[in-house]
Parts: structure tokens; C-alpha cells; sequence
């Protein structure tokens, strides 16, 4: 499976069957993690066998056997967010084409049990906990926006920016409310999202999502 494909195929997961993650596949998971945190400068981790992220009512109320996550960190700093939802994106689609499901969790984890577990130092901040593991099912689609609703092309719209928008509505966001904004000129695209504390993580996630599926070879970030 793609990248591409697991986009497709990816959909929230809050219960799991409680299977332990191979060793192969944490490795695998641990290294694209690693090449993530150099690349942009963070401090996420893969916590394995924990059920600490979630307190004990949402356990109850909506999850199952959420005992596998990534603690979405690093020193806080200007633009932190952003990058946590771009390498969060790519996780959470790697984390697909290794058979695994995911859960982005935005609000409601534990923070400082996170922390803990993660064995992050001093001053690290946390934005989100992505949860993974093999999923009682492979989740449903969740409502989604139209193109025309998100996204403004000056002129006729080329394909690549197409399918950019159409990538970005298969995206994850906190409470599902899809507030981006997508503006397309020539080879220019700006993308904007006001979805309140949220906006930051979320306008990550777009970016990630918009490059896959246009390609980023075919347009520049204004």
C-alpha cells in the first residue's frame, strides 16, 4: 500500500483488538518517528503496552485497548504545531500502509501521563497523541465538505490542484470541521485554517495532505 492509498483507506479507529505490535513493525514505525524528529527538529515517541494517554472514563465511554501510541512532541517554539500535524500526517498514513489503524487525539489524553510514559525532558510540549494498533474494524468515513467549499482557484483549476484539495478532505481535524482554506493561483497555493487551539495542528495535517496529493513537484507555498 501507498501513501496515496493508505489516504484513502485511512479512517478513525477508537477500539482495538488488544494485538501487540510485531517487533518488525515497531522498528519500522521507531525509524520513520526518528527521521521525522530530524528532519523537523521534534521529540516524538512510540509507546508501546501503556494505557496511560486516555483517562479512565473516555477508556470506557468510546475506546478499546488503546494501549499503543505516538506522543506528538518537541521543544516548544514557534511553528510547533504545524510541524507536529505534517509529521503526524505522515505517521498516521505510514502507520496504514503497515496494516496498522490510527486515532488522531487532539484533547483528550492525559498530558503529563503522556509525558511520563513518553520519557520526554523538561520543556517539551505535547500537542497530540496519535494512537495505533489493529483495529477492531477499519473505521468508516467520516462527513466531509465539498471542494468548492475550501478551496478557491484564480482561472481553471489544473488537476494537480484538484486532486491537492481532494487530499485535503481525507484529512483528520479536530472535531471534523475541516476549516481550511485553499487559494490557488498559477503554481501558488495558500492555505489557511481557523479551527481555534486547534488550527495550528490541523493546518499541518492540510499541508501534508495537499502535497501528496498534488504533487509537490507541481507548486509553490505562497
Amino acid at each position: 500500500m501507498t501513501l496515496k492509498e493508505a489516504m484513502a483507506a485511512r479512517h478513525t479507529v477508537r477500539r482495538y483488538t488488544g494485538r501487540p505490535l510485531p517487533e518488525d513493525i515497531a522498528r519500522q514505525l521507531e525509524e520513520r518517528i526518528l527521521q521525522n524528529n530530524r528532519a523537523h527538529g521534534l521529540q516524538m515517541r512510540l509507546v508501546t503496552e501503556s494505557e496511560e494517554a486516555l483517562p479512565a472514563v473516555i477508556r470506557l465511554a468510546m475506546a478499546k485497548n488503546v494501549r499503543n501510541f505516538i506522543a506528538l512532541a518537541g521543544p516548544d517554539a514557534q511553528g510547533l504545531d504545524e510541524r507536529l500535524g505534517w509529521c503526524g500526517a505522515d505517521l498516521a498514513l505510514y502507520a496504514q500502509t503497515l496494516g496498522l489503524n490510527s486515532w488522531w487525539i487532539g484533547g483528550t489524553y492525559r498530558r503529563s501521563a503522556v509525558q511520563k510514559s513518553a520519557g520526554l525532558a523538561p520543556g517539551t510540549r505535547v500537542a497530540g497523541v496519535l494512537a495505533v494498533g489493529y483495529g477492531q474494524t477499519q473505521g468508516t468515513p467520516h462527513r466531509s465538505k465539498k471542494a468548492e467549499e475550501i478551496s478557491i482557484y484564480r482561472g481553471q483549476p489544473p488537476q494537480w490542484f484538484t486532486n491537492g484539495v481532494n487530499a485535503v478532505l481525507l484529512a483528520p481535524t479536530a472535531l471534523n470541521k475541516q476549516a481550511f482554506t485553499v487559494r490557488g493561483e498559477g503554481d501558488i497555493v495558500l492555505m489557511s485554517c481557523d479551527n481555534g487551539i486547534f488550527s495550528g495542528v490541523d493546518l499541518g495535517i492540510g499541508r501534508y495532505h495537499f502535497e501528496l496529493g498534488a504533487g509537490r513537484e507541481n507548486f509553490c507555498w505562497g
